[in-house]
């Protein structure tokens, strides 16, 4: 079974609150017949459509191919934040790859922070940036760690846009008694996500991007004109990148031994009115320390749009159970409150939780598996890959250098072995361990 049409309907945006709100986009042709470019690009999230926008303004013919719908997959389904740094600390990232690479790291967030806001303005789209991620803690010890990391950040990278909250202040703003504190990240946010992807197709669109929707590719033929062929046709040309994410399923064996895909899921509530600011006293995202991560956040109408819970095989279970559980231990005032949405997606991690960057076929390239840090850093890989397209491969390079294992038990049991992995550290959260 393909994870590109387990859970929906082909062509189709699931039933979510981002679908009910998105932007109006005309649907885009299917590829039909066998054409060239310069560059073309499997995906249409914002890897793929942030490379090629910027690829198109570099010069280069670009066609992208999507097999549904432009910000199908997890682009058009996440929780719509936009943080800081990386799935990996920058203590983690200083021990792997030395202090000089790490600093390169951190630049780089933060480099992809403002990419995302910058698209958002230069392009006129209409989403809204709302500055602030809070990081709350259920444990004291997660407390303190979360302190010293602020001040890590402080002394070492200057970063002085981290707020520490003690049990008290935590629990005015987030409405909920059930956290020992945190701390708020004022230079992180949150967005519209699917809204953003529709924003970035304009975008390429109007820099010369040709966007195909409905084209799921079959093969890929690399070489030295490599081929990418669809049920209806096929696309000749120099490079290749793939940006499919959790999607990509057995198109690129090399890829998809190194990055697992694995099933999140976000329920919205009716609209609060009044009830929305004793939830959330400010306008921020919200997420917890739990190992499958809870997330939140206000919707513009007032709606909690709640996320967490993870699956790992192809069917989704039912959501609202899944979902709702969490949402009332931390805010049992919502018992009664009605769910107008629930949608799962498919998103994509690596052993090491860092983005994957590899050339895995001579004039292919690949960049996937932001593990959790997709808005921005997504939309900085696409940057990057057209970097290395036009020959400035230092950041890709850079990316590329970190170690990267296939997932063990190869094709046959790597998916079983997860599942007991993932199996055991959601025990602990239910523990409370």
């Amino acid at each position: 079974m393909n994870l590109l049409h387990a859970n929906d309907r082909p062509g189709q945006y699931p039933a979510s609150f981002y679908a009910a709100t998105a932007t109006p986009l005309a649907a885009f042709a299917p590829l039909q017949g066998d054409t060239t470019a310069d560059i073309c690009i499997v995906g249409g999230g914002y890897t793929g459509l942030s490379a090629a926008l910027h690829l198109a303004q570099r010069g280069f013919n670009v066609a992208l191919l999507e097999a549904h719908k432009i910000g199908f997959g997890a682009s058009g389904r996440n929780g719509g934040q936009v943080g800081s740094g990386m799935s990996k600390s920058q203590l983690w990232l200083e021990k792997t790859a030395g202090t000089q690479n790490a600093r390169r790291y951190w630049s780089m967030a933060e480099e992809a922070k403002a990419l995302v806001r910058s698209l958002i303005t230069d392009h006129a789209m209409p989403v809204t940036f709302a500055p602030g991620v809070a990081h709350v803690c259920w444990h004291d010890s997660e407390l303190r760690e979360a302190f010293d990391y602020a001040e890590k950040l402080r002394r070492d990278y200057g970063y002085t846009q981290i707020e520490q909250l003690d049990h008290d202040r935590i629990g005015q703003v987030v409405g909920s008694k059930a956290f020992k504190g945190g701390v708020i990240d004022r230079s992180a946010g949150h967005i519209h996500p699917l809204n953003y992807a529709i924003g970035l197709a304009k975008a390429a669109q109007a820099a010369g991007v040709r966007l195909f929707e409905g084209s799921e590719v079959t093969q890929i033929i690399p070489g030295a004109k490599p081929v990418v062929r669809t049920a209806q046709g096929s696309v000749k040309a120099s490079q290749v990148i793939l940006a499919c994410n959790g999607y990509l399923g057995g198109l690129q064996p090399k890829v998809a031994a190194r990055v697992m895909p694995i099933n999140n899921f976000i329920i919205a509530t009716e609209p609060l009115g009044d009830t929305a600011r004793r939830v959330l006293a400010e306008n921020i995202a919200v997420y917890d320390t739990k190992f499958v991560v809870n997330y939140w956040r206000l919707s513009d109408d007032s709606r909690l749009l709640f996320g967490g819970g993870e699956s790992y095989g192809y069917r989704f279970p039912d959501i609202v159970a899944t979902v709702r559980k969490a949402m009332l231990a931390i805010y049992p005032q919502l018992t009664d409150t009605k769910i107008d949405y629930a949608w799962g997606g498919t998103l994509a991690i690596t052993t090491n939780r860092m983005p994957c960057f590899m050339s895995p076929a001579q004039n292919v390239l690949a960049a996937s598996a932001c593990s959790g840090h997709g808005v921005a850093l997504s939309t900085l890989a696409g940057k990057i890959l057209a970097e290395a397209v036009a020959g400035q491969s230092e950041r890709f390079d850079l990316f590329a250098q970190l170690p990267q294992m296939a997932f063990p038990g190869g094709a046959t049991l790597r998916h079983p072995l997860l599942v007991l992995a993932m199996t055991w550290y959601s025990m602990r959260d239910r523990l409370g361990l």
